[in-house]
């Protein structure tokens, strides 16, 4: 641990309260907790009991895990993690144990409440996403119940300093529902955390990769873009106009910032306004792919945005997004004529090579062009347009390869001086070196780009963009009706309606960009056709005796010749580099695969003979060129790999505040050891801007809740407990009301205490909590019909609004409704709104006039209808439904638990208690008399009043039929009916 790590268990550990610790993002909070854990462990020496820790997200478990088992030794401190699902009496064992248990707050507080878990066998309570905690949430409902009798500690935990200041006083607010009073602030600047972390820093590398210019346009135009949505947005007048900048528009978080100050108005906005805040989400998403992913797939989500956008998007119809749709295709391909001038626009950049779309004079045979028109026709063009392909590489990957090469011939060299020895897995101990990326495709396609090189990388993306391009437009035919055009008409049948001289108009240009499109996929669709039926024909005769490598090796030659075949025209000389260069790296991913084969194999060879058989591995490319061993890190993933791997040369592929924290806390964990860091910045772009912003944030985050602590007020009582948030049901003093003498002075009778039964699964949300602020007794049990019983009448339903559509949509909530009414008698759907939404489904405006089966109103109204005794009950908020539930138990009895438990679980017998349907009337003789002719949603109850039986129905005359049915004619309908003879079969 380092000294600043201790200096925070100290703090802790100080206060019997507890208190709340907000650290900067990536400095080592599983070090933090599992230390504490240990310091808590070793002072409390007493038999029984347990330590809680709550909200642990997955990564965070497994790292406090890590830290608490020692290798090859006895865990200093037993971990278990508890599963919602198991058993009780399972659970009543584990908070005995003297562990420490990883919970989640649903059963945890159903055990509080049955008393399965008593407050005082619990040591601490540790929670870890202290910035998810409010006065409603269900970590302070745990805090409340294990503080209301016994003093116990409470450890909360946050590295999200911004999301510690969202809101009004959102750490103090936390803190009172947490009961704590102390707030520890750690920001990167404190003076002991900087001491720490630089006292031996890494060697850092900054390395800054110019943008290309189409990369830059399109950065410029996504930026324009977004300044005009964010312009237009401040026109309402209904945000805050410090929030509107272009700065925070680049994070997450903005998207929570409008729709918090939009959301108690959203059904007031018009469709304008709704758009904008979409579009501005999507303009972030493409100023972070434009730096993140290949051109390619750039592209191929542009043209996604383009159809699922539409005409709804504000954005995409501004002058400054035709700019990203035309320089995104410019970085890919362009669409020329056969002199070379530009179809589209003039073109200033080289380009890297030109393959005919078709080909004069000669016809072809294609059979895979079945599946897009429907029958095969040859390819014959007499047009001399020419397909440009530009596939331009990022130009971090070039930077990436030098770098790497860079690191095998320092490594090379510093082990000419001094043989390191290799560990177990026959590495060098300080020879990994790490790459790490935003996500794991990233990942991938960089482990591609080593392997076989950036030109076959950006080659495969675009086979697989011209065959999904093909693919769509062979579905989109198939839908169409067949075309009248005499045969052989258009691009794909050989043919193009206007010769090579003649004027290209605006609305003609997507069409021959498209049809080029499409010739392209059909060339390349027959050769991998062709390609793959050679494989398949070769398998067979060299399966058997084929090793695994050659088998790889011999997929690389085929793939080249499949690209060499696509290639008919020239390529200039730096095609030829790139290819060469490619056809280098082919054997990377063979090295890469069989390098554990050949360490074992050298086992027995000295540690220098091993370090050298590896790197001869790598070094048997063409130029001799090496390459280290490298290991790549999804950012997003969050595992922390650094102490697994141990690199000595870390590359940050793309810059993350929260993993530059944690490679400066591995060096200042392992001072001796040598650090290399590489940062790969675009120059210029919104990835510095972006780096850059996020620290500037988090240090005004620190700064506003420094002046937080320096203003806020934690009440405490005489014993220095912190005082959270009153209950309705303590004792307090209350004002004698007038007396009457002959009421004995008006002394007040004592309250009967309320209480509700609550279905488990309703623990899930916050109603339970605000219940039990309110002095209601909670009785958590697992129900069968309802989530809330008040009464041995009432039962209710509790629906959000989210739930509610998909209640409606899987037909779950018709279900639902029947049971209730089934066995009680006031049924309710309570419809709660959130709190700081709208109360209204949509707005006045979108409500029609006519009945519609998609429309939420229509539904509602056809449920009421469906179910005449249901009620149905709105509630603004959470605070409102308590309200609204406290009165509806006004003069109501409290209900029984045991009978709540039992109403609709058949008994051994097969019976269901309570069933009122099933008592008083035979259902399947209802839904019999329902059906016959004469009986009708109006007469069938009164018909069922008038006779015991179906048989004594049968025998009733006329005129008795006529008064229970109501008319003459439907009596005598029924009656012929009932009195009717069965056909025979003969």
């Amino acid at each position: 641990m380092l000294p600043f790590e201790e200096q925070v268990v100290a703090d802790l550990l100080e206060d019997p309260n507890g208190g709340l610790v907000v650290l900067s993002s990536g400095l080592p909070l599983a070090s933090i907790a599992s230390a504490l854990l240990l310091q808590l462990h070793h002072h409390h020496q007493s038999p029984g009991g347990c330590f809680l820790i709550l909200s642990a997200p997955d990564p965070l478990k497994a790292q406090i895990r890590r830290l608490l088992l020692q290798p090859n030794s006895q865990p200093l401190l037993q971990l278990h993690d508890v599963a919602p699902d198991l058993p009780a009496h399972h659970r009543a064992a584990l908070y005995s144990s003297r562990a420490a248990l990883f919970l989640s707050p649903r059963a945890l507080t159903a055990d509080l409440l049955t008393s399965r878990l008593l407050p005082s066998r619990v040591h601490a309570l540790l929670l870890m996403s202290a910035h998810r905690s409010s006065d409603t949430s269900s970590d302070a409902f745990v805090a409340r119940l294990l503080r209301q009798h016994h003093l116990l500690p409470v450890y909360a935990f946050s590295d999200r300093p911004h999301a510690m200041v969202s809101g009004f006083a959102k750490a103090e607010r936390a803190m009172k529902s947490l009961y704590i009073r102390r707030l520890h602030l750690w920001p990167r600047f404190h003076v002991l955390t900087a001491s720490d972390l630089e006292r031996a820093p890494p060697e850092v590398v900054d390395v800054r990769v110019p943008m290309t210019q189409p990369m830059r346009g399109i950065q410029v135009a996504v930026l324009d873009a977004m300044d005009a949505c964010l312009k237009e947005l401040r026109r309402t007048n209904k945000v805050d106009v410090e929030d509107l900048t272009v700065d925070k528009g680049i994070f997450k978080s903005f998207d929570e910032i409008v729709r918090r100050q939009l959301d108690p108005i959203w059904h007031t906005l018009g469709k304008k306004t709704k758009q904008l805040v979409a579009d501005l989400r999507t303009l972030r998403k493409l100023l972070d792919y434009l730096v993140r992913y290949d051109a390619v797939t750039y592209l191929k989500f542009l043209d996604t945005l383009r159809v699922s956008e539409g005409v709804r998007s504000v954005w995409i119809f501004a002058d400054s997004s035709h700019k990203i749709f035309h320089l995104a295709k410019r970085r890919v391909y362009q669409v020329v004529r056969a002199d070379g001038t530009n179809l589209l626009a003039d073109n200033k950049g080289t380009p890297t090579k030109k393959r005919k779309v078709t080909q004069k004079g000669k016809e072809t045979e294609n059979e895979d062009l079945s599946a897009i028109k429907g029958n095969a026709q040859k390819i014959n063009a007499e047009m001399g347009i020419l397909l440009e392909e530009i596939l331009e590489e990022a130009p971090k990957w070039k930077v990436l390869r030098e770098l790497l090469q860079e690191i095998a011939e320092e490594q090379i060299k510093r082990d000419g001086e001094n043989v390191q020895p290799l560990n177990e897995d026959g590495f060098k101990k300080s020879g990994i070196v790490l790459v790490a990326c935003k996500d794991e495709s990233s990942c991938l396609q960089l482990q591609e780009c080593i392997t076989k090189g950036p030109h076959q990388v950006m080659r495969a993306e675009w086979e697989k963009y011209l065959l999904g391009k093909a693919e769509l437009h062979g579905l989109h035919r198939k839908n169409k009706k067949t075309s009248q055009q005499p045969k052989g008409f258009g691009v794909l049948d050989g043919e193009v309606p206007m010769g090579s001289g003649e004027s290209v108009g605006p609305s003609s240009i997507s069409n021959l960009e498209t049809n080029a499109l499409l010739v392209a996929a059909s060339e390349i669709s027959i050769v991998t056709k062709e390609v793959n039926a050679k494989d398949d024909s070769n398998v067979s005769g060299r399966k058997r005796g084929l090793v695994k490598g050659k088998g790889k090796f011999k997929k690389a030659i085929t793939n080249r010749e499949t690209s060499n075949r696509i290639n008919k025209s020239t390529t200039d000389r730096s095609d030829l580099e790139v290819e060469g260069q490619s056809g280098k790296t082919d054997g990377c991913a063979e090295i890469d695969a069989s390098k554990f084969s050949t360490e074992e194999d050298s086992a027995s060879a000295p540690a220098v003979d091993k370090a050298a058989n590896y790197f001869s591995a790598f070094g048997d490319l063409v130029d001799a060129k090496l390459l280290p061993p490298v290991e790549f890190y999804a950012i997003d993933s969050d595992q922390h790999v650094l102490d697994v791997w141990k690199p000595s040369v870390i590359i940050v592929y793309h810059p993350d505040i929260t993993f530059v924290r944690e490679v400066e806390v591995y060096k200042a964990e392992n001072p001796s050891m040598k650090l290399k860091v590489y940062f790969l910045f675009y120059e210029d772009s919104a990835e510095v801007k972006k780096f850059e912003s996020s620290i500037r944030r988090e240090n005004e985050a620190f700064e506003s809740l420094i002046r937080q602590k320096s203003l806020m007020m934690i009440p405490v009582d005489q014993n220095v407990r912190c005082i959270g948030p009153a209950l309705a049901n303590e004792p307090e003093a209350r004002s004698s009301q007038n007396s009457i003498t002959r009421k004995a002075g008006g002394r007040k009778p004592s309250e009967k205490e309320m209480q509700v039964i609550v279905d488990m699964r309703e623990f899930m949300s916050s109603l339970p909590n605000v219940l039990h602020q309110k002095g209601i007794r909670i009785i958590p049990i697992t129900l069968e019909v309802g989530d809330y019983v008040l009464s041995p009448l009432i039962c209710v339903e509790r629906k959000s609004i989210v739930d509610l559509f998909q209640s409606f949509a899987s037909g779950r909530l018709y279900n639902q409704i029947e049971t209730m009414v089934r066995y009680y008698k006031i049924p309710v759907l309570l419809i709660e709104f959130s709190q700081d939404k709208s109360f209204s489904f949509q707005s006045a405006s979108e409500i029609g006039d006519d009945v519609s089966p998609t429309n939420i109103i229509s539904k509602l109204s056809l449920l009421v209808l469906h179910f005449p005794r249901l009620r149905i009950v709105w509630s603004r908020s959470l605070h409102a439904t308590v309200d609204i539930f406290l009165s509806l138990k006004t003069n109501q009895d409290e209900p029984d638990e045991n009978k709540a438990m039992r109403v609709g679980v058949p008994s051994e017998d097969g019976v269901v208690e309570n069933d009122v349907r099933a008592e008083n009337y035979n259902t399947s003789a209802i839904e019999f008399l329902r059906r016959l002719p004469g009986v009708t949603d109006s007469n069938y109850r009164s018909i069922m009043d008038g006779c015991n039986s179906l048989a004594e129905l049968a025998l009733l005359p006329v005129q008795r039929l006529a008064q229970l049915v109501g008319s003459q004619k439907g009596a005598r309908t029924l009656k012929e009916f009932l009195d009717a003879k069965c056909p025979t079969m003969l």
